[in-house]
């Protein structure tokens, strides 16, 4: 017959005589050992993961991003940086974000591309493994970072507006957050703002104290190049807290753009020019399809028309908000579908591979 341990032989002994103390010994030992397994079986599965910005199987840097692309070197930090921002929570990019990104990353292979992302928490090591983060990882050029709020409006005329606990019921909050990041970013640190709705056709950075012209008489900040400490930028920032008002569409940024710059040149209607200083783009450089008219993006063109419509374009802006619920054929010769095939070829793989 085998006989019970020793240890065992004591250990119930102790239950017997003390009941109620025992089993709460034992019933302590039993979750903290269950929780030690659990912690330790969490860590080794992370381990097993890698890196969250690591390469999924289906993605591959060889076949995505040829080695013929010459970035290989990385960013010099000589040149100014690419700034996109995202806002919200979102952590999973769509194909058009990527896009945005990649081509920013192919047109400034000496530049960094900085992807700024509220949903990156300060130090966060469990980034979803989302394939648009595998295949941006293959740029040595682009960094993807924690958004600080608080730490970005710090020492500008934003920080006390930001703080206001009621902030985020305003009707328009996420779009008016990105309009103060970005007038902030260009004033802190220069360099390009571009929203995640762009494709990028050309190297921006010989456009520098420059912003594009939408339409007649209005500006638009998804573009947005200039020096740090720019005065333009500088009073765009006051013109935010002075004239603010959350609960009217675009008053915060194309209406707040287009109001500084006309005091700036003493100008009552816009046209394309540069006035001490800072530049007005014509439409064609960055805007060349008018949001009015979004739908020729997925209308067919050809390789002629290609050419003579982006022939003065640095990018393309693609008017997500009005855009992003149109079904795209890949492949196909949409206007959108050749950008996405040209510009953003690891992007437009992956598409074709869904």
């Amino acid at each position: 017959m085998l006989r019970m341990p020793s240890c065992l032989l004591k250990l119930t002994r102790v239950v017997l005589s003390h009941k109620p103390w025992a089993l709460f010994i034992l019933i302590f030992i039993f979750v903290s050992f269950a929780y030690i397994k659990l912690h330790l079986g969490i860590w080794e599965d992370l381990k097993s993961r890698g890196h969250p910005y690591g390469l999924s199987d289906e993605i591959s840097c060889a076949h995505y991003v040829p080695s013929s692309l010459n970035i290989a070197a990385g960013p010099s930090p000589s040149t100014g940086n690419v700034f996109f921002v995202e806002t919200s929570e979102q952590t999973t990019p769509s194909y058009l974000f990527s896009c945005s990104v990649e081509s920013a990353a192919r047109a400034h292979p000496r530049s960094r591309v900085t992807v700024l992302m509220k949903g990156v928490a300060k130090g966060n090591t469990s980034l979803s493994k989302h394939w648009a983060f595998s295949l941006l990882s293959c740029f040595p050029n682009v960094e993807i970072q924690p958004l600080d709020l608080t730490e970005l409006f710090s020492g500008t005329p934003l920080a006390q507006w930001y703080l206001w606990p009621l902030r985020h019921w305003e009707p328009h909050y996420f779009a008016v957050l990105s309009d103060a990041c970005r007038i902030v970013l260009m004033w802190k640190f220069g360099g390009i703002y571009l929203d995640t709705d762009f494709i990028v056709l050309k190297n921006l950075q010989n456009l520098t104290n420059a912003l594009g012209i939408q339409s007649e008489d209005v500006l638009n900040g998804a573009f947005l190049s200039f020096k740090p400490k720019h005065e333009f930028m500088e009073l765009c920032m006051q013109d935010f807290v002075q004239n603010y008002n959350g609960w009217v569409w675009g008053r915060q940024g194309p209406e707040l753009l287009t109001r500084v710059f006309k005091k700036w040149c003493s100008l009552r209607t816009i046209k394309s020019m540069s006035c001490k200083g800072v530049s007005a783009l014509a439409p064609e450089a960055v805007y060349p399809i008018p949001w009015q008219d979004w739908k020729k993006l997925f209308e067919a063109v050809s390789a002629l028309e290609l050419h003579k419509l982006l022939e003065h374009t640095y990018a393309v802006h693609i008017w997500n908000k009005l855009s992003h619920g149109t079904k795209l054929e890949i492949p196909s010769q949409a206007l959108l579908a050749q950008l996405y095939s040209q510009f953003c070829p690891a992007t437009y793989a992956k598409m074709k591979q869904d």
